[in-house]
C-alpha cells in the first residue's frame, strides 16, 4: 500500500550528505539531489495536489547526531511524512575520523528507534531508505584530510554495514514504515552498468543514482 499525499501535506527528508546535497546553497532548500527530483516530478504529475517539501539533512551525520536536533529540525515541523536515509557514516566513522570508533549495531538500532518512536506516536507516515555501499573499484578520495579509501577498507565497511541494513529493515517492520531497499536496488542496477555509474565513490550518488532513488521513492507514494 502506498502513502497518499493529500493537498497541503508536508514531507520532510532528513539524514546525511546523500540527502543534504548542498541544500543550504539551493534556492528552495531542497538541495540538488533526489529530494529535488522527487519534488519536481510530483509537481509535474500532480499540480492539483501541492505539497510542502522540506530537507533537514546534514552532511556527515550519524544516528547519534540526528538525535540532538530531532525535535527542532523534524518534530517541530509537524510533517505528515518523514523520509530518513542515515547509516553510511555510522558504518565508516572509525576509519574517517581520528576520534571515531566502530558503532555497534545495537547502538545504531536503539538510536534509530528513538528517532522513530515519537513520529509513530504522532501518526506520521514513515519512509526508511536503507543505507547502501556500491562495490566500486580502486582507490577513492574520501575528502580533505582523509586518507584515500581502498578496496580493503570498503570490504570492512561492507561487513559493518550489512547488519545495520538489517536493523533498518527490522525497524521498518516494527513501525509499519515503507522501506526503500536502496542497497539491493543499486546492487541490481550495478550488475549491468558497473557501480561507478550510480555512485562514483560507492556512497554519493551520481545524477543517475539520484534519479534512481527519486524514482524508487515516488513508487511509494500516490
Amino acid at each position: 500500500m502506498t502513502i497518499t499525499l493529500r493537498p497541503g501535506s508536508t514531507v520532510m527528508f532528513t539524514g546525511d550528505s546523500i540527502t543534504e546535497c548542498q541544500r543550504l546553497e539551493s534556492e528552495d532548500g531542497l538541495g540538488f539531489g533526489y529530494p529535488l527530483r522527487v519534488a519536481g516530478e510530483w509537481g509535474l504529475r500532480h499540480p492539483d495536489r501541492p505539497v510542502t517539501w522540506l530537507n533537514s539533512a546534514t552532511a556527515g551525520h550519524k544516528v547519534m547526531d540526528l538525535e540532538p536536533r530531532w525535535q527542532t529540525d523534524v518534530l517541530d515541523a509537524r510533517p505528515d511524512v518523514v523520509s530518513i536515509l542515515v547509516g553510511v557514516n555510522d558504518m565508516g566513522w572509525h576509519t574517517l575520523d581520528p576520534e571515531g570508533y566502530v558503532i555497534p549495531v545495537e547502538d545504531f538500532e536503539a538510536g534509530y528507534d528513538r528517532l522513530l518512536a515519537p513520529l509513530a506516536e504522532a501518526g506520521t507516515q514513515l519512509i526508511l531508505i536503507e543505507p547502501f555501499l556500491l562495490p566500486v573499484h580502486g582507490v577513492v578520495e574520501a575528502g580533505a584530510g582523509v586518507a584515500p579509501i581502498g578496496e580493503k577498507v570498503r570490504e570492512e565497511w561492507r561487513t559493518d554495514l550489512d547488519p545495520k541494513i538489517q536493523a533498518v529493515r527490522k525497524l521498518a517492520g516494527k513501525y509499519g514504515a515503507h522501506l526503500l531497499a536502496a542497497d539491493g536496488m543499486f546492487a541490481e542496477l550495478a550488475a549491468t552498468t558497473g557501480p561507478e555509474y550510480w555512485a562514483a565513490d560507492g556512497v554519493h550518488p551520481t545524477p543517475a543514482g539520484h534519479a534512481a532513488l527519486a524514482a524508487a521513492w515516488l513508487r511509494l507514494v500516490a
